[in-house]
């Protein structure tokens, strides 16, 4: 009786799964279309790097990273130095999305070919990539740089052979800022993927670049070097990213610079941000102007220190609006350090503040309908409820910050805006109109969290709306990112703030033009003001900054002719105007809408051969090297920042290959086996014939 029952009921397993097996044949088209169309929409989504299975194609010719940074002063030159090497059976092509500063003004690429060195030319950007599909069509090795995000570039190489190693040189200049007295510089590394919430079709996903899996290092080594060179005596320097080598170089009896050489140490990783600080001999910031003669133009660039901070008393009321990303990429280490800021941030609060949290991802949610008293039993909940949040879904920035913004406001407080996220979108744009459009309700401070930190983002925030930015790449750098914070809001704002110039008697004809910013926002504590312009004429006089404190009238001045006394060769200057002339001219377009200044920025980015959004650098070799006419195009997978999790990527619907007869049936048996012994478990005496499959 047992085996014919058992037999019986065999019978009926197999013909449910059979049953099963025919649903999911049936159902699997309508998956894949779907995959198709995500599949399709690599333009929207990044997706996970899957290796290919062809020994003849080499997926990852990019071989190795090297950074050459030399630093005179305040001022960055920067050599990025890319070698491609295919080291499969067939030509390629590569494709490969890196970053750079923001403040970066990107003014020459070369490519060196074994002992032959091509120059890059800057063309038009549509110019300059018809030049390369035709010298790519060709058989010649070309390489083409474009501009995706200010931060975010794309390296295009053609027609590497089998054998070659190619070196592709990009040149960049930057200006180093200090705060409380610290210098830093910022080699970023890696692109995090960024979420995009409107893609070209209805699935939504992310900007694309592949990514390795979490926990998967790149191949390509990556390795910098800095030799960084002050009048001032060099203190307090370090990384706080990477293990480096610092080696100071013998100061003559007589002075002079201080020369210190920064190695990283071997093995280092090319996942995160490398970061240097420093500090000076002098504790205090020092105004200074650089000035540059040029051929037919002259250029400054002038750093003047901000007042002192004043006794808290003399601060009005508060009220601060915390705007926190608990989205996937948050997952981990980059929410959790966020959640010990935030700690920080509103525990820190005075007790005549007010103070509301906001938490976003693919929607979000508000802590109370409007800002609550800063007491203890309100901060306490405030902190409970930000622990409980553990990371997950999209990253919806613009709804929160509308939402935010929106939010009920008391007149009679001056109303400040922290968002604390990891900036791995692309509305970068949207998000400063929006802030700077509503500038009158609130001044914004953005905090980045992660060691890859989508910087345009968060400083291109700040900058509209009037504050500052502050990255944590870190954990145990949470509480003191948080503390600078206290101390810059504790400190009077600099408010209608003026520049101009005051002639002195052996002034002839001296004249500052085109200056940068056209206008100076209200300023905190601890960072310099930064004013880039022109000049002709004989340098003399003073270059005068003026404004309000809570204290009264505030007036600080660079003598020009004694600052002539550092000599007039600084040619990065002349490109750092037309960068800061650039991200001005965006920041207008943001609000004019798309295009508004394309001209504008296009006639700069060609008379000072730099990258724009509209501007492209394009090498092409005179040799046809592939006269096979075929070749293969690979995408350079980006490992994932270190400590964001495969969360990041997740959102993206799985392209997966059809599924054999085996698998599908296998499932198919998973599923009534998983039926059977949920009703055994439930009624272990119930009878087989009850089973699926019963008639």
């Amino acid at each position: 009786m047992e085996t014919r029952r058992f037999d019986v009921w065999i019978g009926r397993l197999a013909a449910t799964a059979g049953l099963v097996y025919v649903v999911l044949c049936s159902l699997w088209p309508l998956s894949a279309s779907a995959d198709d169309a995500v599949a399709n929409d690599r333009v929207a989504s990044p997706y996970f790097f899957v290796a290919s299975d062809d020994p003849a194609n080499d997926r990852m010719p990019l071989k190795s990273t090297r950074v050459d940074v030399r630093i005179a002063g305040v001022i960055a030159d920067v050599t990025v130095t890319q070698r491609y090497a295919n080291a499969g059976r067939r030509p390629l092509g590569a494709r490969y999305v890196f970053p750079a500063g923001t403040r970066a003004a990107v003014y020459a690429m070369n490519v060196r070919i074994g002992d032959r060195l091509l120059t890059a030319d800057i063309r038009e950007k549509e110019r300059a990539r018809v030049e390369y599909e035709a010298a790519k069509a060709e058989g010649k090795t070309a390489a083409l740089l474009e501009e995706h995000r200010p931060n975010v570039f794309q390296m295009n190489v053609a027609n590497i052979l089998p054998g070659d190693d190619i070196a592709v040189e990009l040149h960049y200049t930057e200006l180093i800022v200090p705060q409380d007295g610290r210098y830093r510089f910022v080699s970023p590394t890696v692109v995090g993927p960024r979420y995009n919430a409107q893609p070209a079709t209805a699935v939504a996903g992310r900007a694309a670049t592949p990514y390795l899996h979490e926990g998967i290092a790149t191949p390509a080594t990556f390795d910098l070097h800095v030799a960084l060179a002050s009048p001032i005596g060099v203190k307090e320097i370090g990384s706080t990213t990477h293990e480096v080598a610092v080696t100071r170089a013998m100061r003559g009896t007589q002075g002079g610079s201080d020369r210190v050489d920064i190695a990283l140490a071997k093995g280092s990783s090319g996942d995160r941000d490398f970061i240097l600080d420093y500090r000076l001999a002098g504790d205090a910031i020092e105004s200074g102007v650089l000035l540059h003669r040029g051929v037919d133009e002259n250029f400054f660039v002038a750093m003047i220190e901000p007042p002192k901070s004043v006794p808290t008393s003399a601060i009005v009321p508060r009220e601060y609006v915390f705007v926190i990303d608990i989205s996937g990429s948050m997952h981990g280490y980059p929410l959790d350090t966020a959640k010990a800021l935030l700690r920080k941030l509103i525990g820190g609060l005075r007790s005549s503040d007010t103070f509301n949290v906001l938490l976003f991802s693919g929607d979000d949610s508000v802590l109370a309908p409007k800002s609550l008293p800063a007491t203890q039993a309100n901060i306490e909940f405030a902190i409970r409820t930000i622990d409980r949040q553990s990371g997950g879904g999209s990253t919806e920035l613009l709804p929160a910050l509308r939402h935010a913004l929106a939010l009920p406001k008391d007149d009679d407080r001056s109303r400040t805006m922290v968002v604390v996220t990891d900036g791995y979108v692309t509305v970068e744009r949207e998000a400063f109109e929006l802030v700077a459009r509503h500038l009158g309700r609130a001044n914004l401070f953005a905090f980045g969290i992660g060691s890859s930190v989508n910087r345009e983002l968060i400083e291109g925030l700040a900058r509209a709306g009037q504050g500052e930015p502050f990255i944590v790449t870190e954990a145990n750098g949470a509480a003191a990112e948080a503390e600078r914070f206290r101390r810059m809001i504790d400190s009077p704002v600099l408010t209608h703030v003026r520049l101009r110039f005051e002639k002195d008697a052996s002034a002839n004809g001296f004249e500052l033009r085109d200056v940068e910013p056209a206008a100076i926002g209200d300023l905190f504590a601890s960072r310099p003001v930064i004013v880039f312009g022109k000049w002709k004429g004989a340098p003399s006089g003073r270059l005068v900054v003026e404004g309000l404190t809570a204290n009264g009238n505030y007036r600080g001045s660079v003598d020009l002719g004694r600052e002539t006394a550092a000599g007039l060769e600084h040619p990065a200057l002349r490109y750092l105007w037309a960068r800061h002339r650039i991200a001005s001219l965006s920041d207008q377009e943001a609000l004019e809408g798309a295009g508004a200044q394309a001209d504008a920025i296009t006639k700069l980015g060609l008379r000072y051969s730099l990258l724009t959004p509209y501007t492209s650098f394009v090498a092409v070799d005179r040799v046809v090297r592939n006269t096979s006419g075929s070749s293969s195009t690979v995408d350079q997978p980006s490992p994932l920042p270190s400590g964001v999790t495969s969360l990041a990527v997740s959102a993206e619907v799985p392209t997966t290959p059809e599924p054999s007869a085996v698998a599908l049936l296998a499932v198919a048996f998973a599923v009534v086996a998983a039926l059977v012994l949920y009703r055994r478990w439930h009624d272990p005496h119930a009878s087989l014939d009850a089973y699926p499959g019963s008639a």
